[in-house]
């Protein structure tokens, strides 16, 4: 087919969204902001040992490589000039801890995943070099409290235990990054000159970060014992980093960077002090604005930076809400448990009940994050009766969700001191019909949602086309495009709603308290054979 005859549609962006379950490359127009076309491949997550989660970063390049592809063949079958796309822009999975050697461009170890709970003990060890074991000590420089959650503990325990990775950092071979800094160096020439950087954003949540001076903390990197010299450059969120150096779109600059929740901020337009959004995905971030000051929670919510959009551009800070598990528990319930093939089903089996029947589902299979910050606890299912079957399960895992927001949009509401009177929601469980209308019924206020729901990827293509030298999208108030939406209304009465949530709380305490990192690994095994002995 002849050039001419291809289709103009004028400027358009690409956006790697690279989360914990999948990649994905969209394609969007500049002007409009519809998307025009995708690809997704799921990602392998290992699970070498209980509370072990892994991922092979090369992989996840891999998965990059075949998006991109796969994407512009369809652009071309569609009649799309590829040409076209002048921008990338990168979202990503965020806190996920990556070494690689910059001389082979071969990573050095696994990536350790953000929900991953190996480095309880490192996180108690270290607490005991902070007085009264604060796990706070550190919040006003970060916003963060010391948690497994975040990157330096993981990198931390890579120093500690991986003997590839420490003697590549006396060599000067080794390079630390996010998943971001992964793909930027990789797709800008690797091991033959990539470019070594990060966002604002994703280095707010290294806890190596002063939130304040928007520099690597010399005084955080000694605490930690982390050599500055294998941390990435922290640029903005908006601005060209480097050349796309292999694939269809060889030559295209990448100039946007977000991590995935901040990226649903922008792609969900809240750039006015106290508009927030909630993101259903392989976790559950329920962030609010709060413009270029930094507000720091009383109530278990963590303080972020939201983006800052170009070099010359002000910060804007957020305060965050962090579930570690929503979109996973459907993942377990599908996997493990094999009560469902696929996530749709889980839908189906909760509206054939309409109610969990009196049973709540705390997922607490990595502890507890906001409010609580309680690595002890796990999962429970509790409130079981003969009667209980596989679709009160089911509606129990969905409402478990729904809970876990309203606990973080409590929190959110009480550090504001204005209530919000409607959330703004986005992410792939919000497919789900029964998970919005129960979201509605348990916060008591409308849940809106956007009808194309890929704001991660719309918020880091925005900042892509926006950027200094690319400037193919405008973010002024006035040119932004109006989203149509979907409304869902609180169906039930508050008494209702109210009564469900406290048997919810709880349910959770009731899942505190269950593991110890003194426990002895063998035990499990122990008590396995004893079985086994007790039925010859």
């Amino acid at each position: 087919m002849a050039a001419s005859d291809r289709m103009v549609l004028g400027p358009l962006v690409g956006s790697i969204d690279q989360g914990t379950s999948s990649t994905r490359f969209l394609v969007f127009n500049a002007k409009t902001a519809e998307l025009l076309s995708h690809h997704q491949v799921e990602i392998q997550q290992k699970f070498p040992k209980e509370g072990w989660v892994e991922q092979d970063p090369k992989e996840i390049l891999k998965s990059v490589h075949e998006c991109v592809e796969r994407t512009c063949e369809k652009l071309q079958q569609l009649n799309i000039d590829i040409t076209n796309i002048k921008a990338i822009g990168v979202s990503n999975q965020r806190e996920t801890t990556v070494v690689w050697d910059k001389t082979t461009g071969e990573p050095l170890y696994n990536a350790i995943v953000w929900l991953d709970l190996r480095t309880q003990s490192t996180v108690e060890r270290l607490l005991k070099r902070i007085p009264g074991k604060n796990k706070a000590f550190f919040k006003f420089r970060t916003g963060l409290p010391l948690s497994t959650y975040f990157s330096a503990v993981k990198l931390r325990w890579l120093l500690d235990n991986v003997e590839e990775i420490r003697q590549a950092v006396d060599d000067g071979r080794a390079m630390f990054g996010t998943i971001d800094s992964w793909l930027i160096w990789s797709l800008t020439g690797g091991k033959n000159g990539g470019v070594h950087c990060t966002d604002v954003t994703n280095a707010s949540r290294t806890m190596l970060f002063n939130i304040h001076s928007l520099e690597w903390d010399p005084e955080l990197c000694q605490f930690f014992d982390i050599p500055m010299e294998i941390l990435p450059k922290v640029r903005s969120s908006s601005e060209i980093y480097g050349l796309m150096k292999s694939g269809a779109l060889t030559g295209v600059p990448i100039s946007g960077c977000l991590g995935d929740q901040s990226a649903a901020l922008v792609g969900q337009m809240c750039f006015q002090d106290g508009q927030a959004k909630n993101t259903y995905g392989t976790g559950c971030f329920l962030l609010c604005n709060t413009g270029q000051k930094c507000v720091f929670s009383e109530h278990g919510l963590l303080t972020t930076i939201a983006y800052k959009l170009g070099r010359d551009k002000p910060v804007c800070y957020a305060l965050e809400g962090s579930v570690a598990i929503a979109g996973a528990v459907v993942r377990w319930l599908r996997d493990n448990l094999g009560i469902v093939k696929t996530s749709q089903e889980v839908e189906k089996l909760a509206a054939e009940v309409g109610t969990s029947y009196g049973c709540y589902f705390v997922p607490a299979f990595s502890g507890l994050y906001a409010p609580y910050w309680e690595p002890s606890a796990r999962g429970i299912i509790c409130g079981l009766t003969q009667f209980t079957n596989k679709n009160h399960i089911a509606f129990a895992a969905l409402e478990a969700v729904c809970f876990q927001t309203r606990e973080i949009l409590d929190a959110i509401n009480k550090d504001c001191g204005i209530p919000l009177n409607q959330l703004q929601v986005d992410g792939g469980m919000t497919n789900n019909k029964v998970l919005m209308q129960l979201q509605s019924d348990i916060l008591c206020i409308p849940v809106v949602k956007p009808s194309m729901p890929e704001t991660t990827a719309l918020g880091a293509a925005m900042a892509a086309g926006a950027a200094e030298g690319v400037g193919i999208w405008s973010l002024n108030p006035g040119d932004l495009t109006a989203v149509t939406c979907e409304r869902f209304e609180p169906q039930i009465n508050p008494e209702e709603s109210e009564y469900r949530y406290a048997r919810w709380k709880k349910a959770v305490l009731k899942s505190m308290g269950w593991e110890t990192s003194e426990a002895p690994s063998n035990v499990i095994s122990k008590v396995g054979l004893r079985i086994e002995s007790t039925e010859d």
